[in-house]
């Protein structure tokens, strides 16, 4: 994973409209499932509204006519009143923030839902271009962001809009020369608003860039980290992370700052109202034509007027925030996934007429490579029966020109160096990528026209690098079948799998860690075995599927493999020869060509590459 690339991409997709209309409107599909949330959050927030309002208008009342006729009564009639609405208001504040954050909540959930389900389908080219830590950063802290547009932006804003309106209607009715003067500082608190609004919209950037810097560097060195202790890294790595924990906390101060400068400025203009406020009103107040309450009630008002129009320069901030997270979410949510799924009785028809029926792999004038990026070209071409490229740059072709057939109840071997590519056949057929020419058939169809779900059903994989699911031993072989115990027990025997089990603490409900963490490569080698072969399998792909198991647990699964691979067409890697003596037909790779081909005997009489490979591997000397 490359940290540079993250911080890249991470900064350029940060940039984007403060508002889009195209996103606001797939947003507010998440939203309509939960109007009653946000109809419900807007009434209260229109009930704390006039709330507001009620205090001053209160406040002039008891100044102008319950003081000057000295009523106490009035004045405890009105007290209790403002206590009441004190009341309301602040059970209307309750109920607006339990809704909002209700509504937050849930959409936040929905989301998290859907990028999980489409990050599942995603083919397996996407994540060899796309850094893990981008991918978590999608689904913890940009959905996060738009959990703060709902909660405290789109209908908080509404509500301050609603405030705002509601005392400025209310100020000009009562006296609109004091209204004129108290918004004579307006144009002063928008250019500040402005300026700030800037300078959080870019350092809002650097803080996303900083974190998904950190997010992808942890990731990638949690699942190294045997190799950091194994080197003695763990200063250095130390430092490298305290490098990017420093630029993050710099962004992190710098919007700090311009967050302590902006809210002192309101302040002071606030102040400014007010002062502006009291000046035109003294001369008025002298000569008659205005009452103290009308002034007090102003004031009051005019600090309360200020408040929302603070909080909407924030809301701004939020949505800003919001347009770039949904920009990348939906991004995700709009990248091509794997070929389409078919619904489970029709899979499970095609299925099960593949079983019956046997299926017959071929491998026809296929040539694949990788792009630059590590990806691939997104071009594919598929000419049928074309066998030769037409491109002069020959060095990036992983596979040139394989052909071969694998028909039910034959064990094909692919053997060869290291990047031959024995593993590029294996992905091809198992569809995680495409070829660029040539076709791969089963049965005679292109799997391209086969849903992906029905051929990955009827193909057993047992890779070598084995990858165990935190959980239980039992879910990790039946991986969500409806597979009964008899059967998951008769799986494991038939490999040797069970004796595993039954050493561990809580045989099947042992809890494995993560990646299997807690009994060894080989015992991991044989549970995923027993996890391919309680598949029934039609197709048997083994990728050295024996590679970290001594050779008398070696033995044991041979002998139950040539038992499995009755009927069943058998696709074997091997990179110790002894394990395919007697496949039916070997296919010695170089550099991607299928060089030899045949039987071990013929291969060995031939006195070629497969005999050269042979020779060096039982240790006999090689001219």
């Amino acid at each position: 994973m490359a940290n540079v690339r993250t911080s890249t991409n991470e900064s350029a997709e940060s940039a984007g409209k403060a508002y889009d209309a195209r996103l606001v409107r797939r947003l507010l599909r998440y939203v309509r499932p939960y109007r009653a949330l946000v109809i419900g959050s807007l009434l209260l927030m229109v009930v704390e509204a006039g709330m507001q309002l009620a205090g001053p208008l209160l406040t002039r009342w008891v100044i102008d006519t319950a003081l000057p006729t000295r009523d106490a009564t009035l004045v405890v009639q009105v007290a209790l009143a403002y206590v009441g609405l004190l009341l309301v208001q602040f059970g209307a504040a309750y109920g607006e923030t339990v809704l909002t954050s209700m509504l937050g909540q849930r959409v936040m959930r929905d989301l998290r839902d859907a990028l999980f389900a489409r990050i599942q389908r995603l083919p397996i080219p996407y994540f060899d271009r796309t850094p893990v830590g981008r991918l978590v950063t999608r689904v913890t802290s940009d959905v996060e962001s738009l959990n703060e547009l709902f909660t405290s932006g789109v209908v908080a804003g509404l509500g301050d809009l609603c405030t705002l309106l509601a005392i400025g209607a209310v100020m000009f009715v009562v006296d609109w020369r004091l209204a004129l003067a108290s918004c004579a500082v307006i144009p002063f608190v928008l250019l500040a608003s402005r300026v700030f609004q800037g300078q959080v919209r870019r350092l809002y950037r650097d803080i996303r860039t900083r974190v998904a810097q950190l997010n992808a560097f942890l990731q990638e060195r949690l699942a190294g980290v045997r190799v950091v202790q194994l080197f003695g890294r763990e200063a250095d790595e130390t430092a490298r992370f305290d490098a990017l924990n420093a630029s993050h906390l710099d962004a992190q101060l710098a919007s700090i700052t311009v967050y302590a400068m902006y809210f002192p400025v309101i302040e002071f203009l606030t102040t400014l109202a007010l002062a502006s406020l009291l000046v035109s009103s003294g001369w008025r107040v002298g000569s008659g034509a205005l009452t103290v309450g009308t002034v007090a009630a102003f004031l009051q008002l005019v600090r309360r007027f200020f408040q929302p129009l603070q909080d909407l320069s924030e809301k701004y901030n939020i949505l800003q925030q919001a347009m770039a997270s949904s920009e990348r979410i939906f991004g995700l949510l709009d990248t091509p996934d794997a070929p389409g799924l078919l619904p489970t009785a029709d899979r499970d028809r095609q299925v099960a007429a593949l079983r019956d029926a046997g299926v017959t792999v071929r491998f026809e004038h296929v040539w694949f490579h990788y792009d630059v990026d590590g990806g691939l070209t997104e071009d594919i071409v598929a000419t049928r029966g074309e066998t030769a490229p037409a491109d002069a740059d020959q060095a990036r072709w992983v596979l040139r020109d394989v052909d071969f057939t694998a028909r039910p109840g034959e064990r094909i071997a692919l053997v060869g160096h290291t990047g031959a590519g024995k593993t590029t056949i294996v992905n091809l057929l198992l569809r995680f990528y495409e070829p660029q020419r040539g076709r791969i058939l089963i049965n005679g169809v292109d799997i391209r026209e086969v849903p992906v779900d029905v051929l990955r059903a009827v193909i057993g994989y047992v890779q070598q690098d084995i990858f165990l699911f935190a959980g239980d031993v039992a879910t990790n072989i039946r991986l969500g079948s409806a597979l009964d115990d008899a059967a998951l027990e008769a799986a494991a025997h038939r490999v040797g799998a069970d004796r595993v089990v039954h050493r561990l603490p809580g045989g099947w409900r042992h809890e494995l860690a993560e990646r299997g963490a807690g009994i060894s490569v080989g015992e991991r080698q044989l549970l995923a075995f027993a996890r391919a072969i309680a598949a029934d399998p039609v197709v048997l792909v083994l990728d050295e599927a024996t590679s970290a198991v001594d050779s008398q647990i070696e033995a044991e699964i041979q002998s139950a493999v040539a038992e499995l691979m009755r009927g069943r067409t058998t696709i074997a890697i091997a990179h110790r020869l002894s394990t395919i003596l007697d496949a039916d037909e070997i296919l010695v790779l170089h550099h991607g060509e299928v060089m030899e081909r045949g039987s071990h005997r013929a291969l060995r009489e031939a006195g070629g590459l497969y005999e050269r490979l042979f020779r060096l591997q039982v240790g006999e000397a090689v001219d």
